[in-house]
């Protein structure tokens, strides 16, 4: 077969041909910020068939299907259409295609379920009401509060008692309560051949751990593996990567402990740092140079890095010429930042640059509803990354229930979800006829066998009329068009108020099974990597109207736009409040305001209100984050607001007039576009005033000019 071959000193940086032509053993990859680590990989798998390895033993993690499937097709295109034949995925994908070969070494068959997280709160409350813990009156925590308790402690590798202690204080008198719920999950699961997300990691790396042959072989299937975004694996999938690669230590992590930004999750920012020590004898390389951003934003970027407690040490650089410091607005209050972003937008859109091409990112996602309202009056449409994914919806949990059924007749949550939906059952009569099911050697066709009653007889048996019809040989998208005939009276019955734009997310996942021969593939699919979004909620494909982007900077991580407004750079919102209790919080807000910045490719403005309303004390002073206070001297230039800019109803004689309208008492805080806020000493004269400023200090003003503003 032909392969082409490849011109890596011509296409690739020195460092990054490093990495790609160093083959052999455990090699760390430190990938700064828009420095090419995809460009890195995709040459890497392409040098690796280019030197003899058959892809078949090469393995690429990534965290999304998507990216993997992306890197796999370029590699093919730049070299060997053999290395879209790689395997490639997510460790959640990895494992579920690993327990379908190894899971009977736990007492799993190859058909369990996977439980999507409302299918496993809806399996911990099921439980929860059997053992009496969902009785009136008492405070044990809900059912989402439960799974994210077991989640923590599965992923941080800690045990009930501490990830209670440390992030649900309030529940440590139901801690004996939790562990017995916990027991109960556990044994339900492997007693219905079912497997949450963390089982998925958590069997995986049993197998791995307890069965040496398993690992034997799995060093022989993979004798090359490569991780990306190593930075945001959590300390099951490192345990993971290391006994997978235990036979051969030809393991490569890429990624970049200055965006490590998923602690939340259980992502483990000590993974990156201790990779030498996990595998001695590692190799590290720095991606350095930047295919991004202009100089200016990158020695910002550098700045902020340059205070972390822990990193590895790189200084991001790029060959563009040119661009300017990223600018710094202190704004009066949050309308003002406002209406100043929504001006700055209309003037890039004037100069040319499209609306899709601009971003503003935040810390929160409630930080942006005052600019959300500034927007829509000034008619600037946008996109706000959020809401529910399209699989989380209760309507396409339906459909999918009758799906699962046809792969694991013995799976109750499903089969609860499913006969909820007839009219005249509840949760007492679900429960008699999965009692009944459950004994049955084929539960789908027992159905018909069960003593109904009249008040859903009928319906039970449009129920088994559609199972019969749903086992013959059809493809998914064609079982999924028998369901929704069924299905569409009690959409219109359940979801009254909104069933076309609900049909229309059937339409949608009809769409997506149209891609599927295999019911297995799709279901499995569907559950490890979700689609986003709703499709009502995202703009139609054919629409070319441009939109903005308003997105928090998790929600960004990855993306890059030409303007990036990164807004609210206030003590307590970012940093967010809640990290100012501990040091390594503060590091992981440190780094998501590396992440912000390093959106950014050719403008950056940062924004912040001097001041607040807050209710009950009515307009308060607010601090800037001290990520600005440690750079802005060096690094950033302040925006001094021109009459061009000001609000669109303002006149420059409105300007000269105002402030000479009225005397300012002693003690009356006060607004200046240069010094920020202060408060009024007295009046020198009729036309002079004396303020101390927060940050200026003291000033005598004269109030023809000044331009000071009451807050």
């Amino acid at each position: 077969m032909f392969v082409k071959k490849l011109n890596y000193t011509e296409d690739l940086n020195p460092a990054q041909r490093e990495a790609v032509e160093t083959l052999g053993g455990p090699v760390l990859v430190i990938a700064g910020a828009g420095s090419g680590k995809t460009r890195t990989l995709v040459y890497r798998v392409a040098r690796l068939l280019e030197e003899g390895v058959e892809p078949e033993n090469i393995l690429l993690l990534t965290f999304t299907r998507k990216a993997a499937r992306e890197m796999l097709r370029r590699a093919a295109l730049l070299s060997d259409e053999r290395c879209e034949q790689v395997a490639g995925g997510t460790f959640h994908s990895l494992a579920n295609l690993m327990l379908r070969e190894f899971g009977p070494l736990l007492g799993y068959t190859r058909n369990f379920v996977i439980l999507d997280r409302g299918d496993a709160e809806d399996a911990i409350n099921l439980l929860r009401t059997g053992l009496g813990l969902a009785e009136k009156g008492r405070r044990f925590p809900k059912k989402d509060t439960i799974a994210n308790i077991f989640s923590k402690a599965i992923n941080l590798r800690k045990s009930l008692a501490e990830v209670v202690e440390e992030h649900f204080p309030h529940f440590l008198n139901e801690l004996e309560d939790l562990a017995r719920l916990f027991e109960h999950y556990v044994r339900y699961k492997q007693e219905h051949q079912l497997m949450d997300y963390d089982d998925l990691l958590v069997n995986w790396y049993r197998v791995l751990k307890e069965f040496p042959e398993v690992r034997r072989a799995v060093g022989t299937r993979f004798q090359y593996i490569m991780v990306d975004e190593y930075q945001d694996t959590n300390a099951l999938q490192a345990e993971i990567v290391y006994l997978m690669a235990e036979r051969h230590q030809n393991v490569m992590v890429v990624g970049d402990d200055s965006q490590s930004i998923y602690a939340f999750r259980g992502a483990n920012f000590r993974n990156i740092l201790e990779f030498p020590q996990l595998f001695p004898g590692t190799k590290i390389i720095k991606l350095e140079e930047n295919y991004r951003s202009t100089q200016p934003i990158l020695d910002l970027a550098n700045a902020v890095m340059a205070r972390a407690k822990e990193k590895y040490t790189k200084c991001l650089f790029t060959r563009k010429q040119g661009g300017e410091k990223p600018i710094l607005y202190k704004a009066k209050d949050e309308a003002d930042q406002s209406r100043f972003i929504a001006e700055r937008i209309l003037a890039l859109r004037e100069e040319g640059v499209p609306l899709n091409e601009i971003a503003v990112l935040f810390r929160s996602a409630f930080h942006s509803f005052d600019l959300e309202l500034e927007l829509a009056k000034r008619n600037l449409p946008f996109l706000k990354y959020g809401g529910l994914k399209l699989i989380e919806t209760a309507h396409i949990k339906d459909v999918v229930a009758h799906l699962r059924l046809l792969l694991n007749p013995y799976d109750m949550l499903a089969w609860n979800r499913v006969l909820l939906l007839i009219e005249g059952i509840g949760p007492k009569t679900s429960r008699r006829i999965m009692d009944f099911l459950r004994t049955s050697n084929d539960p789908l066709a027992a159905l018909k066998e069960y003593p109904s009653r009249p008040s859903f007889a009928k319906g039970l048996q449009k129920l088994t009329k559609l199972f019969s019809a749903l086992r013959a040989d059809l493809s998914p998208e064609e079982r999924l068009l028998l369901i929704e005939e069924y299905y569409d009276p009690i959409l219109t019955r359940v979801y009254y108020d909104d069933h076309p734009k609900r049909a229309k997310d059937l339409d949608q996942l009809r769409a997506i099974a149209h891609k599927y021969s295999s019911l297995e593939e799709f279901l499995a699919d569907l559950a490890l990597e979700p689609p986003e979004a709703s499709v009502s909620e995202v703009t139609p494909p054919d629409s070319d109207e441009e939109k903005l982007t308003l997105s928090t900077v998790h929600s960004a991580k990855g993306l890059e736009w030409h303007t990036v407004f990164v807004i609210s750079l206030a003590e307590g919102r970012f940093p967010s409040s809640y990290a100012m209790g501990r040091q390594e919080d503060l590091e992981e807000e440190r780094r998501l305001f590396y992440v912000a910045v390093t959106r950014a490719r050719e403008n950056l403005f940062l924004t912040f209100p001097a001041t607040y309303y807050a209710p009950g004390e009515g307009r308060i002073f607010s601090k800037p984050s001290r990520f600005i206070e440690e750079v802005r001297q060096d690094y950033l230039r302040n925006w001094v607001p021109s009459p061009r800019f000001l609000s669109l109803e303002t006149t420059e004689e409105d300007i000269e007039t105002k402030p000479n309208s009225s005397r300012f008492r002693p003690g009356e805080l006060v607004w200046h576009p240069v010094f920020g806020e202060g408060q009024v000493k007295h009046m020198a004269d009729n036309e002079k005033v004396i303020v101390k400023f927060v940050s200026a200090g003291e000033k005598t003003l004269h109030l023809k000019y000044a331009r000071l503003e009451r807050i």
